[in-house]
């Protein structure tokens, strides 16, 4: 009697728990996220997926400077916009960082940018929601995520991935565009 009642417990507490971080792989759904832009406008995973293909670029964001990386890498990505949109493809930029002035950092960051085309967009991850969920925390001084680039078909399951424990090897744009371009449709 008590074993059942300690099962039923167990049973009932299961829902509560929270979910495992866990780094989503080939042929498997990404997790959908919500984070806003440093200005303030929410932006999920979920409304940009419903406009095609989806290239999300985890930066290291603000680990208390301005990435030269990063920089360079999201300038590509940029510069490449209309390619992206010519496969179909919107680019979502994710920049972590402590959450002290995070939106006011991530807007120095773009500041060759005079606006972002409408198919690159990006959004800060003050708290690491983001970061925390998708595993991808790098746990150090002057650390904020494992740079990191995901592709997703339309239906959201990631086709690629590429996740470094080094702050210069990173996805090109062209090598996301040959990526992309292996995608048919919603499947590989």
């Amino acid at each position: 009697m008590i074993r059942r009642l300690v099962l039923s417990l167990m049973f009932l507490a299961l829902p509560v728990l929270p979910a495992l971080a866990a780094t989503p792989n080939v042929g498997e759904h990404a997790p959908d996220f919500t984070l806003a832009t440093p200005d303030g406008a929410k932006v999920s995973l979920q409304s940009v997926e419903q406009t095609g293909k989806t290239v999300l670029v985890v930066l290291r964001g603000f680990p208390g400077y301005q990435c030269p990386y990063c920089t360079r890498q999201a300038q590509d990505f940029i510069s490449h916009a209309d390619d992206f949109k010519k496969a179909g493809a919107q680019v979502l930029m994710i920049y972590p960082g402590p959450p002290a002035d995070l939106a006011g950092h991530a807007k120095d960051f773009l500041t060759k940018q005079q606006k972002l085309p409408d198919n690159v967009h990006l959004v800060i991850d003050p708290d690491y929601n983001f970061t925390n969920k998708y595993d991808l925390r790098w746990e150090g001084a002057h650390e904020t995520a494992y740079p990191s680039t995901f592709i997703l078909d339309k239906s959201g399951v990631v086709r690629f991935r590429k996740i470094t424990k080094e702050h210069a090897d990173r996805l090109s744009a062209s090598d996301a565009l040959t990526h992309l371009g292996d995608i048919k449709g919603g499947k590989a």
